[in-house]
């Protein structure tokens, strides 16, 4: 964690567009199943191990990681770094009361952070210039975006450059727990990496997409010495 926000800085200080993932298994299948998803990843400036079951592979196949990066805690440490270093903060997705719910709160925690704008996720493709201007009018250094999970990274990706953010990052549904919509899961079962079950009993609408967690450890096991090859 320390290692990518000192990371972030210093993308955030040479001014040009980066994107940050926050991979998953379930972003990691999407690629394997889409040429486009699987190119966008790869395109990336920085892809943080999210989920853990993307750091139980890393330690299944011999090449751990340090340690779990969880984009809900990293999101946190960028607001509270952005305080002393007076970096500005857009936020865009969710509904238009989750976000502005979201964007309360993270005043409420960050007093001095300098949130310079928000708007919800619920606009169409021909508005996409529009909400592109809006975005850049506020200078912001970190932009962060929430929304549906096909839709989120091709999006950044598709219109970084136009952007012009330093720091552009999709953060899933972290803004439905920041508005309080949803709580984050307690601490045991962060630990005992059964947040995504956590989820799951307070949107078991989302069960469809849990399915390819066991697909996903299944081809990690079956193809653990193919894993990293290109």
């Amino acid at each position: 964690m320390k290692d990518t926000v000192a990371l972030i800085t210093r993308m955030i200080e040479s001014g040009k567009p980066h994107q940050i993932i926050t991979a998953n298994p379930i972003m990691v299948m999407s690629a394997l199943e889409n040429p486009a998803y699987l190119n966008m990843m790869k395109s990336v400036d920085l892809i943080v191990p999210d989920g853990a079951g993307i750091v139980w592979a890393a330690n299944y196949i011999g090449n751990p990681v340090t340690e779990r990066v969880a984009g809900f805690d990293l999101l946190h440490q960028m607001m509270s770094h952005g305080e002393s270093k007076g970096w500005k903060v857009f936020l865009l997705g969710a509904s238009p009361e989750i976000i502005e719910a979201a964007a309360l709160r993270l005043k409420e925690q960050y007093p001095a952070l300098q949130l310079v704008g928000y708007r919800d996720g619920y606009f169409k493709t021909d508005e996409d210039m529009q909400v592109i201007e809006n975005i850049r009018s506020h200078h912001p250094d970190i932009l962060l975006v929430g929304r549906s999970a096909d839709t989120q990274e091709p999006w950044i990706a598709q219109y970084k450059e136009q952007l012009q953010v330093p720091v552009i990052m999709g953060v899933g549904g972290s803004f439905d727990v920041l508005s309080g919509k949803l709580k984050r899961a307690p601490a045991l079962f962060q630990k005992l990496r059964l947040e995504w079950f956590y989820r799951l009993l307070q949107e078991p609408w989302r069960y469809k997409r849990m399915l390819v967690l066991p697909k996903f450890a299944a081809k990690v096991i079956r193809e653990k010495e193919n894993v990293q090859k290109p």
